[in-house]
């Protein structure tokens, strides 16, 4: 095998010789629709079939394209992909919940360079994303409304932490923010699932996914190392207090510092930021969305 060779190059004989955006199964996935049925009975040492499925999502035909140098129209083919693709596994009973995600960089452990992230679909909802799913549905029973659209109301009065927006999505710093440039983007409408968006949310959509990667790969001059996560309902079930959100969580802390989870965040939770979200989203709202 070349030294050089990657199973997501056309020619590679593992995918199509042209593509545009490209469905591919995870050669070492995670869960396996074939490893047998999911049991979610408790037990200290208990074991279980790993039921689910890992996707591979080809942005590019392009080894070496940044995933911040595809164009709006790329991305909306890939935000249509997850769409299609959501809409499959949500017809599968054994799948709970669907994460759409994407790693980029080295500083991530990212071995395979060419543009992609991955859709997993799980037996069970994940633990952060219950926890966030608990607090959501707490906050509609006591205050009667939307957490989420609580929220983007306060950040759209503040508009200190705001770093773009457009008619169908705002991206902002959180003001609890994990990481330096930690960026959300919330959906100006009520929704849940990413196929639940019109035509013109999804073209707004990609504008603002090429925008927010185009302004962290400019921040400090090249890629940034950072995760894509889109949030969206479980698959089973009815969650009205839920509300569709896209996270990215960056790992550069400065050009030349990395962000580290350390004890007091990898064992308690508990998150340490050295800057105001104020200040780093001022910095990222000077931040051009030019070409990379």
């Amino acid at each position: 095998m070349p030294k050089d060779w990657c199973p997501f190059d056309p020619g590679s004989g593992r995918v199509p010789d042209h593509y545009d955006v490209y469905l591919y199964a995870n050669d070492f996935p995670a869960f396996d629709e074939e490893s047998g049925t999911f049991d979610p009975t408790p037990g200290l040492f208990k074991t279980t079939a790993a039921q689910g499925v890992c996707d591979v999502v080809l942005y590019s035909p392009e080894h070496n394209q940044n995933p911040s140098q595809l164009p709006p129209e790329r991305w909306e083919k890939i935000i249509r992909l997850w769409i299609h693709r959501t809409q499959e596994l949500i017809a599968r009973p054994e799948v709970r919940y669907i994460m759409i995600f994407e790693n980029t960089g080295e500083a991530i452990g990212v071995t395979m360079p060419h543009p992609h992230g991955q859709i997993y679909a799980f037996p069970f909802i994940p633990p952060l994303p219950d926890i966030e799913l608990e607090a959501a549905a707490e906050y509609r029973t006591t205050h009667k409304a939307c957490l989420y659209c609580t929220l983007l109301e306060k950040e759209l009065a503040d508009k200190e932490r705001i770093v773009v927006a457009n008619d169908s999505f705002v991206a902002f710093v959180p003001f609890a923010a994990r990481f330096p440039t930690e960026i959300q983007i919330y959906s100006r409408r009520h929704v849940g699932f990413v196929g639940d968006m019109t035509d013109t949310e999804i073209h707004d959509f990609a504008d603002m996914l090429s925008t927010v990667r185009k302004k962290y790969d400019n921040l400090y001059g090249f890629l940034l190392p950072l995760m894509m996560i889109v949030r969206q309902s479980p698959a089973r079930g009815d969650h009205p207090y839920f509300h569709f959100h896209v996270e990215f969580l960056p790992l550069q802390r400065s050009a030349n510092k990395l962000k580290y989870l350390a004890s007091v965040e990898t064992a308690g939770g508990t998150f340490l930021n050295d800057t105001r979200a104020e200040e780093q989203a001022a910095h990222l709202r000077a931040t051009p969305p030019g070409a990379v």
